[in-house]
């Protein structure tokens, strides 16, 4: 589609890629789900009035609670940051954009959908009442009243999809950071607020890997009926150790946003550089890094021996140290510098206090004698909301920050001010009283009478805190239809690339090529900036400036695209409807899908390229595929027309929200999209290589922790089981190890001829690089030939499923899910194929790179099988 049309228009919004766009939409998007989950924060202060709560039943009260956690913790703290960051981090490093933006736009709308099917699922019988953590076994089928079987499946899923969404604005943020910056800006210098989005992202893409493991397996027990989390033994921690892996780095991953915007503010209003700048970036890493091994601190009050919780106690008591050292740079710059109080420093100061206080009083929580005390009372909430809030007062200080330079207009800083001091006593009116009446249990609203007066001051505070946030609407509305215009930089020492454009900024950025490589920001082939145009040589941190050019881009790039939409749309209806399937039909609407995928390979690529015999080939492909499921769907359900009747209504939302999908992944294959990459660029350490390749690598690590913690989760049961006794008392009669050793030799021999595949495009060969795709492609269907022949035979032969027992639930998922990787990889070659065929990949530009992307993609599934092999049929 290419150009935008204006912002005036919802088509704007709806197609657009445009980084600056896609930050709006996140901001407004999470200040809506702060409302919806604020609204349900103020029912659980109004239940809290009295001891027996007021106005809400036990199991109403409790999926108020759950949802309100959820909402709140990843629909409006992370995407909040995050809007900031989709507008600002390429203004920061000097970038037109992202470094893939239609995934940007997709990853914007699968977390709407997400976030949607989420509060759908309180009309579909009711959501999860465990708690935001969904502990097991309070998760599981058994547990959760049948009326709200449904919700609770839409729940999880959408949480699933949420994750998906997470992961691809990982990696697009760090393709960005690590491909893109301005020529000479050297990684240890970008902006603080770009330092800790960058190390952000990385956690994210480790930790919310793990989260969408733990959401597979809870899901498969919900659709599928697996034993993960209700098997005795060790079900229950299972989800423990997978929730909390992601759960502690997602403290920081909330946190580190706003820190980062803190260090901003009061460098800003303190008119100084951060004190000890070096030091406060490694301690910021040191943080990411040990937010991984700390996670045993929530689970202290499990079977755990005390050796390895007295290790995760010091784990805990260190991770405080390089807080420590940031919090006193902050301080300290303040001391060092002339403060002017304005309405965002204000908020970043009072973030400050209320973290510390939320720290000091987790140290507490970090001591197994004082945890077993603490744990399930009400100072766990107030420590959690002192800790994680404290972020969303920070980025409210961000926004009132940058909300000029998005805007070109000034806010009213007496309302600003007055925002604060609304806020920041409700915020501590709310809270405080917490930690006074720290013996009330937590997530129960009978209490000791005593502590009434405690949880009524609470109320009034929750209620003063929610009319700050009206304040702050009215301003910012207001403010946005007046005539406060203001100039490129309406603060002083200000030293940030943003800041040397226009207030808002221009659809590219920048006029001109931004260049740090005299020392300070210049322009090239633009408008002067700072000085003048940079005559120097460009000075860079090891990497090397992507080109020498001094011009324009040769093409304009594209900004707009239906498909990330389309494709988003289609998961909703897949989530909103797969959780109301029996479970002989939760797979079908998948494998109807797949006929239809091939079907649109075949009628877009001869738009696209030109009617050609392989597109012939694919549409009857499609057709006799389809008549093949067709009649495997009629052995499965009694009859055709049986099984048609009997499949409820979502089923067929399912299935039209999967073919929608697949149409969507088509066209945006076919899509011509143009994104160039910088003229003048500083890549260390990733020179000489491209996006998209990079972007690939990243992928891939996320899917490592993903099938790592599949495969430790099969490892962690089987120890608790009993490493022999694990397969002594699985209820089938034998496992072959000879089926596994075939589908190794097959996947091996797969990988080389991919390779091969490479080697003949590069050298022009139509012929070579077709012969050898399909061979790889008859490689992997002979491995999910032989999958099935073996699946059949322990299945239908032996009886033994995967809801048979553990063992089974184990062995179908993992592997389950490693086949479905080959699928994904089969629907790719196809692609390929057919782009192959009309002559797409015979020259060396980023098109004929292709190919060398999917090997890279389909070595790792092979290496994935390499693990799995000896694990399932050796050991």
């Amino acid at each position: 589609m290419g150009d935008l049309p204006p912002k005036s228009t919802v088509k704007r919004w709806l197609v657009t890629t445009n980084h600056k766009d896609i930050g709006v939409l996140y901001i407004l998007t999470s200040i809506f789900f702060l409302v919806v989950a604020g609204v349900l924060a103020l029912l659980i202060r109004l239940q809290m009035l009295e001891s027996g709560g007021t106005i809400l039943g036990g199991g109403e009260y409790n999926q108020v609670v759950t949802a309100h956690g959820l909402l709140m913790v990843f629909w409006f703290l992370s995407p909040f940051a995050f809007g900031l960051a989709n507008y600002l981090v390429p203004l920061q490093i000097g970038a037109d954009d992202l470094a893939f933006p239609r995934l940007n736009a997709m990853s914007y709308w699968l977390y709407l959908f997400s976030g949607l099917a989420m509060v759908v699922a309180f009309f579909q019988g009711g959501t999860h009442e465990g708690g935001w953590t969904l502990y097991a076994p309070l998760n599981v089928p058994n547990f959760v009243p049948r009326i709200a079987e449904m919700g609770e499946t839409t729940a999880v899923v959408g949480l699933a999809l949420f994750v998906v969404s997470v992961t691809l604005g990982s990696v697009n943020f760090l393709t960005t950071i690590y491909r893109m910056r301005a020529e000479g800006l050297r990684m240890r210098d970008i902006p603080l607020f770009s330092m800790s989005i960058l190390l952000t992202v990385w956690m994210m893409l480790f930790a919310f890997a793990a989260l969408l493991a733990a959401t597979i397996l809870l899901g498969s027990d919900h659709m599928l009926g697996t034993h993960y989390f209700t098997d005795i033994h060790g079900g229950s921690m299972l989800w423990t150790h997978l929730f909390w892996f992601f759960g502690h780095p997602e403290v920081y991953i909330v946190f580190f946003p706003a820190l980062g915007a803190m260090a901003e503010i009061i460098q800003t209003f303190s008119g100084r550089r951060i004190v000890g700048r070096k030091w406060f970036v490694i301690a910021m890493a040191l943080v990411a890094i040990q937010s991984f091994i700390v996670w045993m601190h929530h689970m202290f009050l499990t079977a755990i021996n005390l050796p390895i919780k007295t290790v995760f106690m010091v784990t805990t008591v260190g991770i405080s140290l390089p807080f420590d050292l940031m919090v006193f740079a902050l301080i300290y710059t303040m001391v060092k510098g002339r403060v002017r109080w304005k309405t965002p420093f204000l908020f970043a100061v009072g973030s400050l206090l209320i973290f510390i206080l939320g720290g000091i009083t987790g140290v507490f929580l970090g001591a197994i004698v004082l945890d077993y005390q603490f744990r399930g009372t009400y100072w766990v909430v107030a420590h959690f909301h002192y800790a994680m809030a404290s972020s969303a007062v920070a980025l409210v200080g961000a926004v009132y920050y940058w909300y000029p330079k998005m805007t070109g207009k000034m806010y009213n800083e007496f309302l600003g001010k007055a925002h604060f001091a609304l806020a920041f006593v409700g915020f501590n009116l709310l809270y405080f009283p917490m930690f006074v009446a720290w013996e009330s249990p937590r997530r129960v609203f009978d209490f000791q009478s005593g502590f009434s007066i405690w949880h009524q001051i609470a109320t009034v505070g929750g209620f003063l805190f929610a009319l700050s946030f009206l304040v702050m609407f009215y301003n910012l509305t207001k403010s946005l239809y007046s005539d406060r215009h203001v100039g490129d930089s309406p603060w002083a020492y200000v030293g940030s690339a943003e800041w040397a454009t226009t207030s808002p900024p221009p659809l590219e950025n920048f006029v001109g090529t931004p260049s740090f490589a005299s020392g300070r920001l210049n322009f090239i082939g633009g408008a002067e900036a700072d000085g003048g145009v940079a005559e120097s040589e460009p000075a860079t941190d090891g990497g090397v400036a992507a080109s020498t050019a001094t011009g324009g881009h040769d093409r304009h790039a594209d900004h707009a695209s239906w498909w990330p939409l389309l494709v988003s749309i289609g998961a909703l209806l897949v989530v909103v409807g797969i959780g109301g399937q029996a479970t002989s039909y939760v797979l079908w609407p998948f494998v109807f899908s797949l006929p239809f995928f091939v079907a649109f390979l075949g009628i877009q690529g001869a738009r696209r390229d030109g009617r050609a015999a392989i597109h012939n080939l694919y549409l009857l492909l499609s057709i006799l595929f389809f008549g093949g499921l067709l009649y495997v769907f009629s052995l499965h359900h009694g009859g055709l027309a049986e099984g048609f009747q009997n499949a409820s209504m979502t089923f067929y939302l399912t299935l039209t929200g999967a073919v929608i999908g697949m149409y969507a992944l088509v066209g945006m294959g076919y899509e011509s999209f143009h994104v160039p990459e910088p003229e003048l660029s500083e890549q260390w350490p990733f020179e000489g290589i491209t996006n998209t390749k990079l972007g690939m690598w990243m992928f891939l690590g996320s899917d490592i922790i993903l099938f790592g913690a599949l495969i430790g989760s099969y490892v962690f049961i089987r120890i608790q089981y009993g490493w022999v006794d694990f397969l002594h008392d699985a209820a089938y009669t034998h496992k072959a190890v000879w089926p596994g050793l075939v589908n190794t030799y097959a996947l091996l021999a797969s990988s080389f001829t991919v390779v091969l595949a490479l080697v003949y495009a590069r050298r022009g060969s139509r012929r070579g690089t077709l012969g050898f795709l399909g061979l790889t492609f008859v490689g992997s269907a002979l491995f999910l030939v032989n999958k099935s022949v073996e699946w059949t035979d322990l299945w239908l032969d032996q009886g033994w499923a995967y809801n048979t027992d553990i063992q089974g639930s184990v062995y179908y998922l993992t592997t389950g899910l490693h086949a479905a990787h080959v699928i994904v990889g089969m629907l790719i070659l196809l692609f390929l194929i057919a782009r192959a065929y009309t002559g797409a990949y015979w020259e060396e530009d980023e098109e004929a790179h292709s190919i060398e992307y999917f090997g890279l993609y389909w070595h790792f599934v092979d290496i994935v099988w390499l693990f799995l092999f000896p694990l399932f049929y050796i050991l």
